[in-house]
C-alpha cells in the first residue's frame, strides 16, 4: 500500500455534479494541499483547494500539471453527458474518447493510477434489465455510451498492456443536492427536488413507469473511494464494476415527494430521452463489486428523499438569506 502522504490527486471535470463532491471527499483523505481540482473555466466561487484550467484535449497542459505538482492519481471525470451528447455526437466521441486517451497515456508515462467512470448507458437494448448481469451484451445506442463502452476497452487494454493501475464502477443514475442537473437522461430525479421545494409544477420527461437504477450521492462517492483503496490484488473487473443502490420510476419518486409537499404536482411530456432510457437497465446485479471490495449502498427511496429534502432545503434558505443582506 502506498503512503497517502505523498499522493497528490488530480480531478478533471471537477465543476460538474460529482466533481465538486468527490473533492471534498478525496480532501479529508489526503488534505487539500494534496487534491488538484480542474476544469474547463475556474469557479467564481473561492475554493478551499487548488483549482486550475484544463482542457483533457490539450496532452502538454495535461503533462505539464503532472510533472510540475507531482501528481499520482488521477480521477478523470470530464465527459459530455447523454442527452447533450445526442446534440453533437462528433465532438461527445472526441472529448469522452480522446480526452480518456490522453490520461491513459499520461498514466503509462508517469505511472499514475486512474479513476474513470463509465455508466449504464453502456448498455443498450438487447442487454438483460432486470437484473443486467455483470458480463453481458453490451450495444449502446447513443454516442455517449458507445464511448463508455470503448472506454472500457481502452481501461481494460491498458491494465494488460501497460500495467497501468485503472478502475471504473458503472454508474446509475446520480442524485444530488449540491449542484443542478447536467445534462442525462435521469436528472429528472434531481430536478424534482429543485421544483417541489420552490414551490413549482414539474413536468418529466420520461413517462411515469420507466425504472432506472439510481444512486445517492454519497453512496456513490463513498464506491468510488473504496474501490480507489481496494487492494489491487482483489479488483478482479479491470472494465467496469456494476453497483446498484435503488431502482424506482418517476411515479415512485413523485410519491415519496409528495408526502412532504402534499401541494406538488407533476405530469409527464415524454421526449427524446424516453428513447434511450428504455434501453437501459432496471436494475444491476453488482455480486462482484460485493466479492471483490465489499461494496453496499447505504441510501434505499425512502432515506434518499428525505436527506435530499432536508439538505436541499437548507441550501436554499442560506442563499435566500444572503441574497436578502446584499
Amino acid at each position: 500500500m502506498t503512503d497517502i502522504k505523498k499522493d497528490v490527486v488530480l480531478i478533471t471535470g471537477a465543476g460538474g455534479q460529482l466533481g465538486s463532491e468527490l473533492a471534498n471527499g478525496l480532501i479529508e483523505i489526503y488534505g487539500k494541499e494534496h487534491v488538484i481540482s480542474t476544469d474547463l473555466r475556474i469557479p467564481e466561487a473561492e475554493t478551499e483547494h487548488l483549482f486550475l484550467e484544463l482542457d483533457v484535449m490539450d496532452k502538454k497542459r495535461l503533462g505539464d500539471l503532472i510533472r510540475t505538482y507531482r501528481v499520482t492519481q488521477v480521477y478523470h471525470l470530464a465527459a459530455i453527458l447523454s442527452a447533450k451528447g445526442e446534440s453533437n455526437p462528433l465532438l461527445s466521441w472526441q472529448i469522452n474518447m480522446e480526452g480518456l486517451l490522453n490520461i491513459l497515456e499520461a498514466a503509462r508515462e508517469f505511472q499514475l493510477k486512474v479513476y474513470w467512470p463509465s455508466s449504464i448507458a453502456t448498455f443498450g437494448a438487447n442487454t438483460p434489465s432486470n437484473p443486467t448481469p455483470q458480463f453481458t451484451i453490451t450495444e449502446p445506442g447513443t454516442v455517449y455510451g458507445i464511448s463508455k463502452h470503448a472506454g472500457e476497452l481502452w481501461c481494460q487494454y491498458y491494465h494488460e498492456k501497460f500495467g497501468v493501475d485503472v478502475r471504473s464502477l458503472r454508474y446509475p443514475g446520480l442524485i444530488g443536492y449540491k449542484s443542478l442537473p447536467g445534462g442525462g437522461t435521469t436528472d429528472y430525479a434531481v430536478d424534482i427536488f429543485h421544483k417541489a421545494i420552490k414551490g413549482g409544477d414539474f413536468t418529466c420527461f420520461l413517462k411515469e413507469n420507466t425504472v432506472l437504477p439510481m444512486m445517492y450521492m454519497p453512496d456513490a462517492v463513498r464506491a468510488t473511494l473504496e474501490l480507489m483503496h481496494a487492494d489491487a490484488n482483489k479488483i478482479t473487473v479491470r472494465t467496469s464494476y456494476n453497483i446498484q443502490a435503488m431502482s424506482f420510476s418517476p411515479k415512485e419518486i413523485y410519491g415519496k415527494i409528495k408526502k412532504h409537499y402534499p401541494e406538488f404536482e407533476m405530469d409527464y411530456a415524454p421526449d427524446f430521452r424516453q428513447k434511450i432510457a428504455e434501453t437501459w437497465p432496471q436494475k444491476l446485479e453488482d455480486t462482484l463489486a460485493q466479492k471483490d471490495w465489499g461494496w453496499k449502498p447505504e441510501f434505499d427511496l425512502p432515506a434518499m428523499v428525505d436527506d435530499m429534502l432536508l439538505n436541499l432545503k437548507k441550501r436554499v434558505n442560506y442563499k435566500s438569506k444572503v441574497l436578502e443582506e446584499i
